[in-house]
């Protein structure tokens, strides 16, 4: 259940959030759904592919943090890496042109966590930085729309299966994942490549070819959770 409400600096104000990278709060989320401006900041770490809405079936692009359901790789591992907007956004929303907050999130309290609002009733730094988020979300769901509608129009977009052995000697098919036809891409005649590099888009199809070398590199990380006989982070 939800409980989805517009934010109230009166109602609200002293309520704070657990923002911390969470498999209680959600993060444990296998594949999780990116906007273009993301690419060249996730290539870094993992693999970014396209995958259809079960319910719409339509194409959306999103990153790969592990292999199974309810996998996260990068939970609980200690290092740096960069974390979707849609896990940063936490209990958050929009509600038109108002950020709204669902009151029954899991991250949502008044004892702990990141404060809302000061006790002047301004908004702090980290509602600021929530702010910020959808002012990048937002338009940026609509770029990688049109990014995606332009590549699926030129026939640049190819269903690709992953199959991954892992030191345990268990295997790995991962289905329903999409990525950039290389050589539909090499047959597009030279004014159609001028356009795409025009647009930005020829950069983030190269992104998105160079992110497929990260797939062994996350089965890697799979494999040290194996040999050190670690269990997937639920907290």
């Amino acid at each position: 259940m939800s409980n989805i409400v517009v934010l109230n600096g009166v109602h609200h104000r002293n309520l704070r959030i657990d923002a911390a990278p969470s498999a209680r709060h959600g993060d444990n989320q296998r594949f999780v759904p990116v906007i273009v401006n993301e690419i060249p900041l996730l290539v870094a770490h993992c693999p970014v592919f396209f995958s259809k809405d079960a319910n719409t079936g339509a194409f959306y692009c999103g990153a790969m943090l592990g292999f199974d359901d309810g996998e996260n790789l990068f939970l609980g591992d200690g290092r740096e890496t960069y974390r979707p907007l849609n896990l940063q956004r936490g209990p958050f929303f929009t509600a038109g042109s108002d950020l709204a907050i669902d009151l029954d999130n899991s991250r949502v309290g008044t004892d702990r966590g990141e404060a809302l609002f000061a006790g002047n009733g301004e908004p702090t730094a980290y509602l600021k930085s929530i702010v910020q988020l959808f002012r990048d979300l937002v338009p940026g769901l609509e770029r990688t729309k049109v990014f995606i509608d332009t590549l699926l129009k030129l026939k640049l977009i190819e269903p690709v299966d992953i199959n991954v052995a892992f030191d345990d000697g268990s295997k790995r098919e991962v289905a329903g994942l999409y990525t950039v036809n290389q050589g539909a891409l090499r047959d597009l005649p030279d004014a159609t490549v001028v356009e795409l590099f025009r647009r930005g888009y020829l950069h983030l199809i190269y992104l998105l070819i160079a992110s497929l070398k990260q797939v062994p590199v996350l089965a890697q990380r799979k494999n040290r959770r194996y040999a050190a006989g670690l269990a997937l982070p639920n907290a």
